[in-house]
């Protein structure tokens, strides 16, 4: 452990009495090297954050600093001061001055790296205290209402966002810090001419109407049964997984450039079977077929080459039922840990389970958790939920927000709620009888117009319009696909 008392330009004041691990010496020297040589800020800044400070003046210091060298301005005493004056911290420190005081103390460019790793172990270290202690209190306390198993996903909870953020609670954070976020999600956005920020679905129209799937949001897929939730959620996880490619991301860490690792936990079908589903689209062979072993032996052939592609695909399934949300987010933690994690998809919202007794509140705490995962782990969530039978009963069955079952704290938490619907289902089980041949004929065509067609219906989104988008439905094969446009089509039939 590496205590040095602050060096006051004013008089030296002894603070090494703080049992906290820390390097204030470290800091001054680091931050003076940046002052004086901006490049070694790009040599640090894998390394630490202004989180990682201990010493606040020094964390506002490299904060400002990394602002200016990130638009390729320079950043030293002189062009500090105007950023710095006014800051009540720095004046205790002797103001300005001590800028020029920090530039004088620099390490060399080679020792940086060094020095960086010191002041974010030391910042762990100090992390770990705070997240012992509290595990610590929180178990000599004996309560009713806080159960061990609690406090272990809890205490699990902390240690995760530790070990990937290095902090256990980010608490506030600064608006510049929060501009420069805001500012780099638009950039990667334009970098693709315009096109999305987020993760492809695969699905062309839906991806222009949501632009991807964005990190932190809890997307809500409702639709009755039958309408082809579960087929969606699998084509969706199966085309993000299908495009995943490793590299360095933007903020140079090494994760998913394309596509991303996925998670499903599908708590009403078994692993095997939602394989199936996947293996029915990648193989072209009807479910069915696949289910009963009716395939010819060129078929059989197809669906193993297909089973042998899919084997290094990223896609992992829990099928364990009736989960507690607090088991699924440990688990969904667990695995971002060991293997990565892009996207979650959760089949569906009502099978999970919370700790209330009143449903409607039950209900509520679970869509609350699945939006803390999608928050905490900075992923999109895909939760699939059921609608009620009031659909049903209506002359135009496209669902709405408020046949959305048992609460209305879903669509209050989810930044987007979509609905599946397929006309065809309904207008099927519309067939008049045979004597009627005026009505049949109208049926025929009707069936004609809507078959193999499907509509998703975006009735909510917090950062873009609502509306539908129409896709293509292959019922052999679960598969949703691109619906051709009308001048697409044209184009095909005179050889374009």
């Amino acid at each position: 452990m590496n205590e040095v008392a602050i060096i006051n330009p004013n008089g030296p004041e002894d603070k090494s009495a703080d049992p906290m691990p820390h390097s204030i010496e470290a800091e001054q020297q680091l931050l003076g090297a940046i002052l004086t040589n901006n490049d070694i800020y790009d040599r640090v800044a894998s390394i630490i954050t202004e989180q990682h400070f201990y010493d606040p003046v020094h964390a506002r210091i490299y904060e400002v600093a990394k602002a200016r060298i990130a638009k390729n301005n320079l950043a030293t005493p002189v062009t500090l001061k105007a950023f710095l004056e006014d800051d009540e911290g720095l004046k205790e420190l002797g103001g300005p001055a001590y800028l020029a005081r920090l530039a004088g103390a620099a390490i060399s460019a080679f020792a940086a790296r060094d020095y960086a790793q010191m002041i974010y172990d030391m910042a762990i270290r100090r992390e770990l205290i705070g997240l012992g202690n509290d595990i610590a209190t929180k178990a000599t306390k004996i309560d009713v209402a806080s159960e061990p198993k609690e406090q272990i996903v809890e205490a699990e909870q902390a240690l995760y966002k530790l070990s990937e953020q290095g902090k256990t609670d980010s608490g506030f954070v600064s608006f510049l810090k929060a501009v420069t976020e805001a500012v780099n999600v638009t950039n990667e956005a334009y970098q693709r001419g315009g096109g999305m920020a987020g993760i492809s679905t695969g699905l062309v129209d839906l991806d222009k109407q949501l632009g991807g799937l964005h990190p932190s949001d809890l997307l809500i897929l409702a639709g009755r049964p039958s309408m082809g939730k579960t087929s969606l959620a699998t084509n969706i996880a199966f085309n993000v997984a299908k495009a995943y490619k490793k590299g360095l991301k933007r903020d140079g860490t090494e994760g998913a450039v394309d596509g991303g690792v996925v998670g499903f936990f599908s708590l009403e079908m078994s692993a095997e079977q939602l394989a199936g589903r996947i293996l029915a689209e990648a193989s072209e062979i009807s479910s069915h077929k696949i289910r009963q072993g009716d395939m010819t032996e060129g078929e059989f052939r197809r669906f193993v080459d297909a089973a042998k592609d899919l084997e290094a695909c990223p896609l992992f399934i829990d099928d364990t039922p009736a989960l507690p949300i607090s088991q699924l987010a440990a688990r969904a933690r667990r695995l971002k840990r060991t293997h990565g994690l892009d996207l979650l998809v959760i089949d569906y919202l009502q099978l999970c389970r919370g700790t209330a007794e009143n449903r409607v509140n039950e209900i509520a705490e679970i869509s609350m958790g699945m939006k803390a995962i999608a928050k905490e782990l900075n992923i999109p969530v895909v939760a699939l939920s059921q609608l009620s039978r009031q659909v049903e009963s209506r002359d135009d069955k496209r669902p709405m927000l408020s046949d959305l079952r048992e609460s209305g704290s879903i669509e209050q938490d989810a930044d987007v709620v979509m609905f599946v619907f397929r006309e065809e289902y309904y207008k099927e089980r519309e067939k008049p009888g045979d004597e009627d041949l005026d009505k049949m004929e109208d049926w025929k065509a009707a069936m004609e117009r809507l078959h193999a067609k499907a509509e998703v219906i975006v009735g909510k989104q917090r950062h873009g319009p609502i509306g539908t988008v129409h896709l293509s439905f292959e019922a052999q094969f679960t598969r949703f696909g691109n619906l051709a446009k009308s001048w697409q089509q044209q184009g095909d039939d005179v050889g374009f």
